[in-house]
C-alpha cells in the first residue's frame, strides 16, 4: 500500500512540475536509423479540401464502411498513380513524431488486442533502450502503399526524409532498416537515385523482403483477397472482399508476383482441378498446372466480371494489364539496382514456418466448371520454408553485394519483435557496448577462456603443443542439446594428419562439454612433431 501511495504522489509531483519526470538513456553518439514498413505498415488518412482528416487505415470502428469509401481506387496508367474514388478526399501519411506516429501501432485508439495492430511498436521501444532517441537517432518513413514502389511522388518524400534525418542528427549517414515490401522501395530509390542513396546512407537492413515475389500470396490474393489481422480481431476490420477490391488496383501488388525471370528451385505454379468433356461428352477431371506467366490469362479470366458499387455506380475491376505492365518495368529497374561502394547492405530473412509456394484450387471430388467462381473457392497451398508469407528463397535472393544474409525463425511480421533480431541489429548499429565475440550469423557468444601454446626441440624434433578452451554462450538455451550430445555426457573427438615431404605430423583431441545454463565449453588439446632442418 505504501508502495503505491509513493506512486501516486510522484505522479502528482510530475503532473504539477513539482519534480522532473526520469529522463531516458539517450546516447549522442548512435548513427539516427529510418524505419522504412512494408505493404499496410503506415497509417492513412483521408483529408478533404477544408483540411479534415480521419484515419483510413488502420482503424475498428467503421472500419470496412471507411475503407471502401475512402480507399477503394483506380490506376492512371498515364501518371502510375492509383487514385482514390472519393474525389472529395486525398490520402496522407501523418508525419507526427518524425514519422515514427504512422509506423508505430497502427490504431493508437485499440486497447484490447492492441498487439495485433503493432508495427514497428517493439523495436522502436528497444531501440530507445539502446539509447536512440525520437528526431534525433530514430525516424520513420511511412508512404501510400498502394502506389508502386516507383511512384514518382513516393521517392522525391523518401530522398527529403534522406536529407531531413541526416540534417536533424548533425550530418551523419543514416542506417536504413526496411520491412518486407519496404525493401523494395528502398532499392528502387537506390536503383534510380544512387547519388542521393549514397550521399546519406551508410548501411541498409532489409528484413523479410520479397525481393523475387511472395508467389503463392499473391496468387491467391488476386483471386480470393487478404487478411491482415487473424483471429477475433478480424471480425471488425476489414473483410476480404473489399481488401481484394482494393488490391486488384494497387500496382504495389503486382509488383509482388512471382517474378518469372528468377531461377526457382520448383517454378511457383497456379494448379486448378478442372472438369473437361471429350467430343463423346465424356466427363473427365484433369490437374491443370500454370507458371507464372501462364497464370496471367487465367487471372484475366477469372476476374473478367469483377465489378465494385461506389456510389450507386457498378465500375469494372477485371484483372488490370495496364499495372501489369507498369510492374513489368519496375522489375527492370530493380534487376539493375547495384549497392554504392561507400554503403553496406545485410538481409535478415524469416525461416521455419510453412510458406505459400504454389497454389491449388478444387478437387478430383469438387472440380472448378467456371473460372469466375475461383473468388469464391478455397485456395490449398503447397508449401516451402519461409516466413509465412515470403518462402526463403525470395527473400534471400537479393541480387546484390551483401556483408551478411541471416535467416531467423519467425513469421513474416512477427519478426519484427523476434529478440534474435534485436541482437543482431544492435550489433551491426554499434548500439551499446560492443560484443567482439558475439556471432549474429549463429546468435552465438564465442569467448575465448584459454590459450597456452609451448615449443621445443627433442631428440632432433620440433615439438609444439597447443591447448585452447572457449565458452560458447547461447543466447536462447535448449535443454535438449544435453539429449543429443552424448546423453549428457562429454563428446571427445579426435583427428591426426600428416605431412610425407615435410616430416611432419600432427594429432588433436576436441572436447565438447554438454551445455549447462546457456553456456557449453569446449577444449581443443593438440601435439604437432616436425623433424628440424
Amino acid at each position: 500500500m505504501a508502495v503505491l501511495l509513493e506512486e501516486i504522489a510522484q505522479s502528482v509531483e510530475i503532473w504539477l512540475k513539482l519534480i522532473k519526470k526520469p529522463q531516458p538513456y539517450v546516447d549522442p553518439n548512435l548513427d539516427p536509423v529510418l524505419l522504412v514498413p512494408g505493404i499496410a505498415g503506415s497509417i492513412l488518412k483521408a483529408v478533404d479540401d477544408n483540411g479534415r482528416g480521419e484515419r483510413v487505415w488502420v482503424r475498428i470502428i467503421g472500419a470496412d464502411y471507411k475503407f471502401r469509401t475512402k480507399l477503394w481506387s483506380r490506376f492512371d496508367p498515364s501518371t502510375g498513380q492509383t487514385v482514390s474514388l472519393d474525389p472529395k478526399t486525398h490520402i496522407v501519411v501523418p508525419e507526427e513524431r518524425y514519422g515514427l506516429h504512422a509506423i508505430d501501432v497502427l490504431d493508437p485508439e485499440m486497447i484490447i488486442g492492441r498487439d495485433c495492430v503493432y508495427y514497428f511498436h517493439d523495436m522502436i521501444v528497444e531501440m530507445m533502450k539502446w539509447g536512440f532517441q525520437e528526431g534525433k537517432t530514430l525516424f520513420g518513413f511511412g508512404y501510400d502503399f498502394r502506389q508502386s514502389n516507383r511512384f514518382q511522388e513516393t521517392l522525391e518524400r523518401f530522398a527529403a526524409k534522406l536529407e531531413a534525418v541526416y540534417t536533424a542528427s548533425g550530418g551523419k549517414k543514416i542506417n536504413i532498416i526496411s520491412h518486407s515490401m519496404g525493401g523494395l522501395l528502398v532499392k528502387c530509390f537506390m536503383s534510380l537515385h544512387t547519388d542521393i542513396f549514397e550521399k546519406y546512407v551508410q548501411n541498409w537492413i532489409a528484413i523479410a523482403a520479397p525481393f523475387q515475389g511472395a508467389p503463392g500470396y499473391i496468387s491467391s490474393t488476386f483471386l480470393n483477397g487478404m487478411s491482415f489481422v487473424e483471429g477475433w480481431e478480424q471480425n471488425f476490420f476489414i473483410s476480404k472482399w473489399s481488401m481484394h477490391q482494393l488490391l486488384i488496383e494497387c500496382p504495389s501488388i503486382y509488383e509482388l508476383m512471382a517474378c518469372p525471370d528468377f531461377q526457382w528451385e520448383h517454378n511457383p505454379l497456379l494448379e486448378i482441378w478442372r472438369e473437361k468433356h471429350d467430343k463423346d461428352g465424356n466427363s473427365n477431371i484433369v490437374l491443370e498446372s500454370y507458371s507464372p506467366e501462364e497464370s496471367v490469362p487465367i487471372f484475366k479470366e477469372a476476374l473478367s466480371s469483377n465489378t465494385v458499387n461506389y456510389d450507386g455506380l457498378d465500375i469494372p475491376l477485371p484483372f488490370n494489364l495496364e499495372i501489369l505492365q507498369w510492374a513489368c518495368e519496375t522489375r527492370k529497374i530493380l534487376s539493375c539496382a547495384k549497392v554504392p561502394s561507400q554503403v553496406k547492405f545485410y538481409n535478415i530473412y524469416g525461416t521455419n514456418l510453412e510458406t505459400p509456394h504454389s497454389v491449388c484450387y478444387g478437387s478430383v471430388e469438387e472440380p472448378v466448371t467456371d473460372l469466375e467462381q475461383l473468388k469464391f473457392v478455397k485456395a490449398q497451398y503447397v508449401c516451402v520454408d519461409g516466413d509465412g508469407t515470403v518462402p526463403v528463397e525470395s527473400a534471400m535472393a537479393d541480387g546484390l553485394t551483401a556483408e551478411a544474409r541471416i535467416g531467423v525463425p519467425g513469421e513474416h511480421r512477427g519478426i519484427l519483435a523476434e529478440p534474435h533480431v534485436f541482437r543482431i541489429l544492435k550489433h551491426w548499429l554499434k548500439a551499446g557496448d560492443p560484443d567482439p565475440y558475439y556471432n549474429p550469423l549463429n546468435d552465438y557468444v564465442i569467448l575465448p577462456t584459454a590459450f597456452e601454446m609451448e615449443r621445443h626441440k627433442e631428440k632432433g624434433l620440433q615439438v609444439t603443443s597447443l591447448k585452447e578452451e572457449w565458452e560458447i554462450i547461447s543466447r536462447d538455451s535448449n535443454d535438449e542439446d544435453n539429449i543429443i550430445i552424448n546423453n549428457g555426457k562429454p563428446l571427445v573427438s579426435s583427428i591426426a594428419v600428416s605431412d610425407q615431404s615435410s616430416l611432419t605430423e600432427a594429432r588433436a583431441t576436441i572436447t565438447l562439454h554438454p551445455q549447462s545454463e546457456g553456456k557449453r565449453h569446449i577444449e581443443l588439446n593438440a601435439i604437432s612433431v616436425s623433424a628440424t632442418v
